[in-house]
């Protein structure tokens, strides 16, 4: 996001305006009908640091757009946004294309984004792979570009998941202690009536649901939801309001340190050291974790292994490709063998290729018993996790597997990204609507 956070929409737009040279009696026609047609009428005196990360890409937009260009480049637009606004925003590129005979070129990871394009190009290393059209290539279509059903990523304690809590949602929330047990299946987090406030804005209301040894939990939501504030909740990186919350069967909300001694975290963005090599990272983590000497080094030599990181540990870690920082991230996070390990859109701006490789490597961790939440806006992403949960408003919609979700839905054959898109626009139809960003 390149605006200033700042100032607020309308500032943002006038600076961009005034920078275009756009005259006056042109500037308020234009302004008003892209307001309009990304729905940001609204908030034009909102902080653009406090909007969510659809609203953001849509400021951006208008800030591009508040002159006529014939070309718009548009760099991964919708990393790190949800299926909702992202479709929203391609609504809105398709219609100005077709009115104002815009060209555009967008480079993207999403495989259902490039099917929207009339010309596609694929490149790897710097070489161009194919082109045509998503028809002419859909034969040759890279398979990390199709989603990721059926490249391998095995589904481990999804199956062990099925059954449990089936469809457990905010109004009905199950008994809730520290010790139960679901066969053999131990609850490592356990929520209760968790409720975040900021001043009188309620960002977490009432929420409350289990995550149970070695599953794949996903958190999942459009952006603004809540779900951000809940994982920083459980990380202890964020006070509640009120409600109960045990992590690793310790209480975060009284004893947040001795919570976060068990767990391992991976932000969204690269927060490591950058001008520090891979080695010199994975010292000063294990050191932070407690870890020296042999054990350290025996530790450090195993991460590196299991992560691919042998012809790297020189490497200086801001010039690694975003797949290898990602890569560091996780082996820095499990250097302890943490019991429940938190990733906060880990796959978000890396490759098809490496996000399918990541999910193995989330899956090897599961069927060892790791406990993983992890929240992330690739809906395919959500076919690996054993259950989710959305979130809209700060308020839980559903909860359970995929499948026994789709089952309640009556969707039987659909995919995530429509599930997700039904489950959301449902429930703000349901509340009036008008509430959405």
């Amino acid at each position: 996001f390149g605006l200033y956070e700042d100032l607020t929409v309308q500032e943002n737009i006038d600076l961009y305006a005034d920078l275009h040279g756009v005259p006056q009696q042109i500037r308020e026609k234009r302004i008003g009908r892209l307001l309009a047609m990304t729905e940001m009428s609204r908030f034009t005196d909102r902080l653009a640091g406090r909007l969510s990360g659809g609203m953001k890409q849509k400021l951006g937009l208008i800030c591009t757009l508040v002159r006529s260009p014939e070309l718009l480049l548009l760099d991964e637009p919708s990393v790190g946004v949800d299926p909702l606004s992202r479709r929203e925003l391609w609504e809105i590129l398709l219609q100005l294309v077709q009115e104002e005979r815009l060209t555009v070129l967008v480079n993207t990871a999403y495989g259902e984004e490039a099917e929207r394009c009339q010309m596609v190009y694929m490149l790897d290393k710097g070489r161009l792979l194919a082109k045509g059209t998503p028809a002419e290539l859909q034969g040759d279509w890279p398979r990390g570009l199709k989603g990721m059903n059926g490249t391998g990523v095995r589904r481990t304690a999804g199956q062990k998941a099925a059954g449990e809590d089936k469809g457990q949602s905010m109004s009905a929330p199950a008994e809730i202690t520290g010790t139960d047990e679901r066969g053999s299946r131990k609850a490592d987090i356990v929520v209760h009536d968790l409720v975040k406030q900021f001043g009188d804005f309620t960002a977490v209301s009432h929420t409350s649901f289990k995550v149970y040894r070695g599953e794949v939990f996903g958190m999942l939501g459009p952006n603004g939801a809540g779900k951000t504030t809940t994982f920083r909740m459980l990380c202890g990186l964020l006070p509640a309001t009120s409600g109960e919350l045990l992590v690793g069967g310790v209480d975060v909300r009284r004893h947040r340190n001795r919570a976060r001694e068990g767990i391992g975290y991976v932000a969204q963005k690269f927060s490591l050291y950058g001008n520090l090599t891979v080695q010199e990272n994975l010292h000063f983590y294990g050191g932070i974790y407690g870890l020296w000497g042999r054990k350290l080094s025996r530790r450090i030599d195993e991460v590196v292994g299991e992560f691919g990181l042998s012809e790297k540990l020189k490497q200086v870690a801001d010039s690694l490709p975003l797949g290898y920082k990602q890569r560091l991230s996780m082996a820095a996070a499990l250097l302890h063998r943490p019991k429940i390990l938190f990733l906060d859109e880990p796959t978000s701006g890396i490759d098809p290729e490496a996000r399918q490789n990541f999910w193995q490597q989330i899956a090897r961790l599961s069927a060892a018993g790791t406990t993983i939440i992890v929240t992330t806006h690739f809906m395919e992403e959500a076919e690996y996790c054993d259950r989710i949960m959305i979130q809209d408003h700060g308020e839980m919609l559903i909860l359970g597997s995929p499948e026994e979700i789709r089952q309640r839905l009556g969707m039987p054959g659909a995919g995530m990204n429509e599930i997700f898109i039904a489950i959301v626009e449902q429930a703000r139809q349901q509340e009036g609507g008008g509430r959405h960003g």
